[in-house]
């Protein structure tokens, strides 16, 4: 999944763009409520919310169907509830999933393959009138339009029948997949065992969508709300939205979404420079100000943490996400085992990391999931480096490989400023493998042409720089699309990088898939990932860490192990 809302962008797996709210861990204000210059920090009712943010990346599209999201999203879950959604709550309790619409999160059958929903008694839409299970199954076949594309692909996976369906307007039969055999009931029948459906239902594609409303692509224009807040302007394409109340909402039927603020005002296409200029000094609308998709640079974060106003409120957060140098193996010298291993052992983390903007803004992994319990996180070092790189070991397993003088390769990333795939990382890595005797020649591509050549089997070159962030907190989003040889592409955007194709990969993924305790899920993804690891096919980097200031007179920051990012749906601003 791409990820707009940190300005660090990786391609979707279909190639279009996306919103997402990052993913994690722990808030920078004291008991995650930014005080601000003092007075009542108790959250109330009542006043205008403004978001100010560099991309359109939640805002553009804003129609469910096209939305690429993680738990709902944040801008589109203030209009858009979902048979799921994400626990809005700090830390790891908010990397579980919780009922939305629904009653509870989904009732599977024995292997998983059928998924039963009831919906909540009195759901209305923003003109009053009820929701119903067949909005919802309007709502997802319409997202398979092929004019309507951009949301998560897993539907026309997973749903049986599905794969060649293209939506509502040209096919009225609909999906039988998808039963409604009342108004508050709703059955999916899938391909095979998904125990992380749940996951997947917090998808805005899960959006009721009444059939009578639906206006096509002009839909984004005035979606219809079962949310808190109804659209009321949007210029540009999501350049400028307002939200206002939606008289309708419940809390009755929504213990997720807080919705203390009177109105929204959302304002996307800004200088990443000016947004914490503007939160850093809070003159105005901008005390009641946020962000969800601009970080503190590294120059910026050292003026902040001088400041202790201000440094009081910078929220902190990690999201599902790791950077990491990839292989081709069937491009030679890196089909060579001893030769990837030896790469491994030579990475300096230490100048890696302060290449993307220091310990503050970057952890060190050595594993290819994230270093959080929801993804099955398991702690492992299969080539220890330390911190500053092992060239002696480097250099012998060279030796081994053949290459006792050395060898030179090249490296392959971006020239796009992004503290990932840019020059300032692969020119660390430069330095470190230098002095295993590798002698990396750098080259440098703009971003859509580095994005298209790596994703490309026929094109992919064999020592290149990559990220990959989850569309839901756990192992299985993040393993399978790039270690499942089943989804090696060979004429569209490819993720398996490694080109591995594994059996006995591919069948525990089936194995994990099929169970719907995502506790044991969880461990046996963590487990998975350390055999995969084995084969040094990546090397993992780091994993980013997310800094945003809020206005001074924010209230009530939440910032939860799925998101990484302040959740909007629980902020008050007075």
């Amino acid at each position: 999944m791409r990820q707009p809302s940190v300005n660090r962008a990786r391609v979707a797996a279909t190639s279009v763009g996306l919103v997402l709210a990052l993913g994690a861990a722990a808030c920078g204000p004291k008991d995650n409520d930014a005080k601000g210059s003092g007075g009542d920090s108790t959250p109330h009712k009542g006043g205008t919310l403004t978001v100010l943010d560099a991309t359109t990346g939640s805002t553009e599209n804003f129609d469910p169907a096209r939305l690429y999201t993680s738990g709902g999203g944040n801008v589109p879950s203030l209009v858009f509830r979902t048979l799921t959604t994400r626990n809005r709550e700090s830390g790891a309790a908010g990397a579980k999933v919780v009922p939305d619409l629904a009653t509870d999160t989904g009732r599977p059958n024995k292997d998983a393959t059928v998924w039963t929903y009831t919906l909540k008694k009195g759901l209305k839409y923003e003109d009053g009138t009820a929701i119903t299970s067949a909005d919802i199954k309007y709502g997802i076949e319409r997202s398979f339009a092929p004019e309507l594309s951009g949301g998560a692909p897993y539907l026309r996976d997973w749903l049986v029948g599905a794969a060649d369906y293209q939506g509502p307007y040209k096919d009225k039969k609909g999906l039988s997949a998808i039963e409604t055999p009342d108004a508050q009931t709703i059955v999916f029948h899938l391909n095979k065992p998904e125990g992380e459906f749940p996951y997947l239902a917090t998808q805005t594609q899960f959006t009721p969508v009444p059939k009578s409303k639906d206006t096509g692509t002009k839909y984004a224009e005035h979606p219809v709300s079962s949310g808190p807040y109804k659209v009321v302007t949007n210029e540009n394409n999501g350049e400028h939205i307002v939200l206002d109340r939606n008289k309708y909402w419940s809390t009755a039927t929504d213990a997720e979404r807080k919705a203390y603020p009177d109105k929204v005002d959302v304002k996307s296409g800004l200088d990443s420079s000016v947004i914490n200029q503007r939160l850093s000094a809070s003159q105005g609308a901008d005390a009641t100000s946020v962000t969800v998709d601009t970080n503190l640079g590294p120059a910026e974060l050292a003026k902040v943490t001088g400041d202790k106003e201000l440094a009081s409120r910078v929220g902190t957060g990690h999201f599902g996400y790791t950077n990491y140098i990839a292989f081709n193996p069937t491009v030679k010298p890196f089909d060579n085992v001893k030769v990837r291993q030896a790469i491994s052992y030579a990475i300096d983390r230490s100048s890696v990391i302060n290449a993307a903007g220091g310990s503050a803004l970057a952890e060190a992994a050595t594993t290819y999931l994230p270093n959080q319990k929801s993804f099955g996180y398991e702690p492992y070092d299969l080539f220890p480096a330390g911190k500053t790189g092992n060239p002696a070991k480097a250099k012998e397993l060279l030796a081994q490989a053949g290459y006792k003088n050395g060898l030179t390769i090249t490296l392959t990333h971006s020239n796009a400023k992004n503290f990932e795939t840019s020059p300032e990382i692969a020119t660390a890595i430069q330095d470190a493998l230098k002095k295993a005797g590798i002698t990396v020649k750098l080259q440098g591509l703009e971003d859509n042409d580095y994005s298209d050549k790596i994703h490309n089997v026929k094109t992919e070159p064999g020592f290149f720089l990559a990220h990959w962030g989850a569309d839901w907190p756990s192992g299985g989003p993040f393993l399978a699309p790039i270690f499942d040889g089943r989804q090696i592409v060979k004429d569209g955007a490819n993720f398996n990088t490694g080109l591995l194709n594994d059996k006995s990969v591919n069948a525990e993924i089936d194995a994990i898939n099929k169970l719907t305790d995502l506790d044991a899920a969880a461990k046996r993804w963590g487990a998975l990932d350390k055999k995969i690891g084995e084969q040094a096919l990546t090397v993992p980097l780091f994993h980013p860490v997310y800094k945003r200031l809020v206005g001074k007179d924010i209230r009530n920051v939440v910032i939860s192990d799925w998101t990484g990012v302040l959740d909007i749906s629980q902020v008050a601003v007075k």
